[in-house]
């Protein structure tokens, strides 16, 4: 029996653990194998945000959710359930491997004897950036590095270097967390360490709310761009192109090079 056969078989027998990404918000956004897995489980365990947006699907299971800065107190109830033989879904927004959930709980098992021979599956979903990059146009053609600008867990300093490496390679730039109501300032340097190597017309793509209710799509340039600043939160993802970067009909294009290459 294949590796997947033998889990679910498993699954039959003990607890279990589905760390699902949700995609970025709109159910038609999961991908089946997310849905299977949170129609297996027992309980959901995440975000109270991110719960709310699969809650036609999951309002009958047992549901266990908090706040944000709370993910080691989920991890760490959805270890205990599966423990105790339940089958739990630990949900995350876009990829649960993309700054979600999938990390944290495999480094909390180590300290639970008891889950080692409990199955976590990661399940895939669709990234917010994915997601803003499609409402954008192709943003994302060619390289591109993905920042996240949350000083929560990592020093200023070192999301500053990265920011600062990454306008120096010409990725395309995609800021995840780009402003919060507790950080205002971090955007705004960040964005004027990407002008440092970016020439003022350089197209940038800002997303508000993809894929759920009042979704915003924006498209300006780097030298225009503080006009929208302080509509920018959380909820955002900004996208910052490259230096081939360039609008064309209202949609936002890195061009990879395939003219060139035939000939067309």
């Amino acid at each position: 029996m294949d590796k997947q056969g033998e889990m679910r078989t498993n699954n039959d027998r003990a607890g279990a653990i589905y760390v699902i990404g949700i995609g970025p918000g709109a159910l038609e956004d999961l991908t089946v194998r997310a849905k299977e897995r949170l129609a297996e489980a027992e309980h959901v365990v995440g975000y109270t945000r991110y719960v709310d947006l699969i809650m036609p699907l999951v309002k009958e299971k047992q549901l266990f959710t908090t706040g944000m800065t709370h993910e080691v107190e989920r991890c760490k109830k959805a270890l205990t359930l599966a423990i105790d033989g339940k089958k739990v879904a630990v949900v995350s927004s876009g990829d649960a491997g993309i700054y979600g959930m999938a990390g944290l709980i495999l480094q909390l098992k180590s300290e639970y004897p008891e889950a080692v021979n409990i199955p976590i599956e990661v399940v895939p979903g669709v990234p917010a950036f994915v997601s803003a990059g499609a409402l954008l146009g192709a943003p994302l053609m060619h390289d591109f590095a993905s920042i996240s600008l949350s000083d929560l867990l990592t020093p200023w300093e070192k999301i500053e270097a990265r920011v600062r490496a990454a306008s120096q390679a010409d990725f395309v730039i995609i800021f995840y967390n780009p402003k919060s109501a507790s950080r205002v300032e971090g955007l705004g340097k960040a964005m004027r360490v990407v002008s440092e190597f970016r020439r003022a017309d350089t197209p940038v793509g800002i997303v508000r709310n993809a894929s759920r209710g009042g979704e915003e799509t924006i498209i300006t340039t780097l030298g225009d761009f503080t006009r929208y600043y302080d509509d920018i939160d959380m909820l955002t993802i900004v996208i910052v192109g490259n230096e081939s970067s360039f609008t064309t009909n209202g949609r936002m294009v890195t061009p990879r090079g395939y003219r060139e290459v035939s000939g067309a």
